[in-house]
């Protein structure tokens, strides 16, 4: 009988739960034991490690669409890589976590994560010796190399989408311009998906330049004298610091635009997970299981071309723009971001929509 371990980390999104819990039915049905380590690392650092394992009423069906982990994703002061290597315990944290893994008698465990976490889990590699392991590519920010699809990404934008929706009625009533900063660090996609769902007048994305004068240009040519402009968290503009929706907000009240600022902030890591997410959850976690079948280890589950398959972690770290992690040293992460051939951003310019400066 096989011994299964689970664990999320990273920022927590919806549809972790839906992934945990059809990994537990499929677990079951093979006959095999699962077990959920609380808060990631921090659970493993503890003695014992902290885990449960799992049976049929530990997460039930109607629970598992509701967001957040059950398992936790870590706490204020929890112990991780990021922690450990500030407090210079990293040695000491990478071994205390192989041996809570050994101790655990874990044949495999399944890491439900970001690309930092599956940078992560590839670069300390050797911890993991001797069990299976497969990652499983979670976050809202659409930016882990080599698959098509993340749980959380869909239930993300519909939340943004939906608080877009809200704004624009509002927007309509006094004649105003809404200057809403979504979430997605250095990558565009939430930004760009969502404001293609909801006729924004305006996205801005870090992977694309855009002037500020023709974004005011292109408000005041607007058909109408109120809507949304989306601007990812990770756009910068040189000589300003701050929140890039305040300072555009600043440039569009010094022109003479009536404008407020918006954050729909963690609500957009929140939310009943969305059909498109549930069954992108059931689609990586039976592709997992098959993978412990098939006696697979240190790969990701992926979509690509709509097939749900595994590719292996080094495939994934090395066709992603790699990084240096600013807060653990000699650490690398790979990191995917909007491409110039991406069909949305085509939509978007021939919907009317300024995107910055394509041509």
């Amino acid at each position: 009988m096989k011994k299964i371990g689970i664990m999320t980390t990273g920022g927590d999104c919806s549809g972790l739960n839906t992934v945990i819990q059809r990994l537990y039915r499929g677990a079951s049905l093979r006959g095999w034991k699962t077990f959920g380590i609380l808060d990631g690392t921090d659970g493993l650092c503890e003695t014992p490690p902290r885990v449960i394992e799992f049976n049929d009423s530990t997460l039930p069906i109607e629970a598992a669409r509701l967001a957040g982990s059950f398992l936790h994703s870590g706490r204020a002061g929890a112990l991780n890589f990021e922690t450990a290597a500030k407090s210079g315990l990293l040695e000491r944290f990478n071994k205390k976590i192989r041996k809570s893994l050994l101790e655990l008698k874990l044949d495999a465990i399944i890491l439900i994560g970001g690309n930092g976490s599956i940078s992560l889990a590839w670069c300390n590699r050797e911890i993991y010796n001797g069990l299976q392991l497969i990652c499983i590519p979670k976050t809202i920010d659409m930016d882990i190399p080599l698959t098509d699809k993340t749980i959380g990404f869909n239930t993300a934008v519909q939340q943004l989408t939906s608080f877009c929706d809200q704004l624009m009625l509002t927007a309509r009533s006094h004649h105003r311009w809404f200057v809403v900063q979504t979430m997605g660090r250095d990558c565009g996609q939430l930004a760009l998906n969502a404001g293609i769902a909801i006729g924004a007048t305006a996205i801005l994305i870090p992977e694309i330049k855009f002037d500020v004068n023709s974004l005011i240009t292109c408000i005041k040519n607007a058909p109408s004298d109120y809507g949304i402009i989306l601007v990812s968290e990770g756009v910068s503009l040189r000589g300003h610091s701050g929140k890039p929706a305040e300072i555009i907000s600043r440039k569009l009240t010094s022109a003479g635009i009536v404008n407020r600022t918006a954050y729909p902030e963690h609500t957009q890591r929140v939310g009943d997970t969305t059909a498109a997410d549930r069954i992108l959850a059931a689609r990586m976690a039976d592709c997992a299981l098959h993978a412990i079948e098939n006696n697979e280890t240190y790969v990701m589950t992926a979509i690509n071309d709509c097939k749900c398959e595994t590719v292996s972690l080094k495939a994934f770290f090395e066709s992603g723009s790699i990084t240096e992690d600013p807060n653990i040293p000699d650490i690398k992460t790979s990191d995917a971001y909007v491409s110039p051939d991406d069909p949305l951003l085509g939509i978007a310019t021939d919907m009317g929509i300024y995107i910055g400066e394509t041509k």
